[in-house]
């Protein structure tokens, strides 16, 4: 499989320093399928053409799958196209090969990244499912020209009709960075098929290279799609991301919270937080899926913490915080001891690590059970925190909200929603693998047959009552 870049700015030769890679040097770089070349077929200052050339090693991708067949056809797995056309295989070569370029990074010319320059892109063999009438929704939007030369299934016999594969040239002026991330998110969207298991890591990626075109684009949600094979979680949680179900989500928290309204359920739970936290005598805290910064809120009173750091998976969560908290009214004291941050929780993040204490409020139950175990290590073995206070819904007090339909979590998000002996459970859990002692408190009013509407643990790293936490040693529920 074959790509080229050609520029004519002047000189054209720079293209070598947006790209990293030397006109005069042919460079191959391994890859897990195969191989990938990176070779200059014409470099003058008038016109330069960089290659890469994709070599895809098919036996060794079987080999890969142990022999099995995941196909009717049992020779799938050999005679295909993968090696032919560009696909999720391409779109992996270029953020290796090309990463500075793709990230916009040049240490030799940095106001060469930032300068518009006239591109055009080849694509020997691209799959567009879809057809042409697609192609070019996808790229013109984004101010391309579009010029695309379809195939025939075999050209002896002109019966077979057409394909769906085209050779392909985009030509632009703009930043390379600009064009690579176009064409890492979108050949992929074409081909309409990914090589490898989709899951939250695609989101970041989604965002991390789309995140300043997509949510513009009048294909947003065809190519959100195809871009996460399907995967309608998935693809809702990046489109809430983009900001294209902003409205929806807002009102599914104000569901929520009109169900707990009348208790005044949040203010307690975010309160008791507050108050267990400082009690332990940290300074620097986590605020963990920190939403739109209602508990932020309550630390920066507390002149006790001198270091605050809210994360979230939801660039447009954090961005609602940010302006909740004034953040750009602040004093600057005040803004040197609070950091908003954009991540997941199920992957592992150094920035979270070293801190005393985390909170992880209404949190857990919107992960899949499948992605709660890497929740797990991510908070208790990699960040590790001294103290960690975390709540979650009592689903036996549900039938005390009048305005809640049985059987229903009270948001619509929610993956499940424990008993006090399942979470009982998992807290012993967590004690036993990660070394962590526990305690339970209610959140709310308690009635004596189902609880209280939150239930609270508190993780501490000390053994007995050294954090200086007024919490009894029993790993019953507790009633205060």
């Amino acid at each position: 499989m074959l790509l080229t870049i050609t520029t004519t700015y002047s000189p054209a030769t720079d293209l070598g320093f947006l790209l990293h890679k030397h006109p005069e040097r042919l460079q191959t770089f391994d890859l897990a399928f195969g191989q990938v070349h990176v070779f200059y077929p014409e470099a003058n200052t008038e016109k330069c053409t960089a290659a890469l050339l994709l070599e895809i090693d098919s036996v060794g991708l079987v080999r890969r799958y142990h022999g099995q067949v995941r196909d009717n056809f049992a020779l799938a797995e050999y005679v295909n196209d993968r090696p032919y056309v560009a696909s999720s295989f391409m779109s992996v070569a270029i953020a290796k090969v090309f990463s500075s370029a793709l990230s916009g990074k040049s240490k030799d010319r940095p106001e060469l990244v930032e300068t518009p320059i006239p591109l055009s892109v080849k694509l020997s063999t691209l799959p567009c499912r879809g057809g042409e009438i697609f192609l070019r929704r996808l790229f013109e939007p984004l101010g391309y020209t579009v010029h695309a030369e379809r195939h025939v299934l075999d050209g002896r016999f002109p019966d077979w009709g057409e394909s769906r594969y085209f050779s392909v040239t985009l030509d632009k002026i703009c930043r390379l960075s600009e064009f690579l991330k176009h064409l890492y998110v979108l050949i992929p969207v074409l081909d309409d098929e990914k090589h490898y298991w989709v899951d939250e890591a695609e989101i970041e990626k989604l965002l991390k290279h789309g995140n300043d075109w997509l949510s513009d684009h009048p294909e947003q949600e065809s190519i959100v799609n195809r871009y996460l094979k399907y995967q309608r979680r998935l693809t809702r949680q990046a489109l809430s991301l983009l900001g294209e179900t902003e409205v929806d989500d807002a009102v599914q928290a104000q569901e929520e919270e009109q169900i707990e309204d009348r208790i005044g359920l949040n203010e307690i739970r975010l309160t008791k937080t507050t108050e267990v936290i400082k009690q332990s005598g940290a300074k620097r805290v986590l605020d963990l899926g920190c939403g739109e910064g209602k508990l932020l809120r309550n630390l920066l009173k507390e002149k006790q913490f001198e270091e605050i750091v809210g994360m979230d998976v939801s660039h447009q969560s954090l961005k609602i915080a940010q302006k909740r908290l004034h953040y750009d009214r602040l004093p600057e004291k005040q803004k040197q001891r609070l950091n908003l941050l954009q991540g997941s929780l199920c992957y592992r993040d150094k920035r979270l690590e070293g801190y005393d204490a985390a909170a992880v409020i209404e949190v857990i139950e919107h992960l899949d059970a499948s992605r709660l175990s890497a929740f797990e290590r991510v908070l208790f073995e990699f960040a590790c925190p001294q103290i960690v206070v975390l709540t979650t819904p009592n689903v036996e007090y549900n039938v005390k909200f009048e305005n809640l339909p049985a059987g229903r979590f009270r948001h619509r998000d929610h993956r499940f929603e424990w008993t006090r002996t399942e979470f009982q459970s998992w807290a012993s859990h967590i004690s036993k693998r990660f070394g962590y002692a526990f305690t339970f408190h209610p959140i709310g009013p308690t009635d004596e047959n189902v609880g209280s509407p939150t239930q609270m643990a508190v993780f501490s790293r000390e053994s007995g009552d050294k954090s200086g936490l007024e919490i009894p040693p029993t790993r019953e529920f507790s009633e205060s």
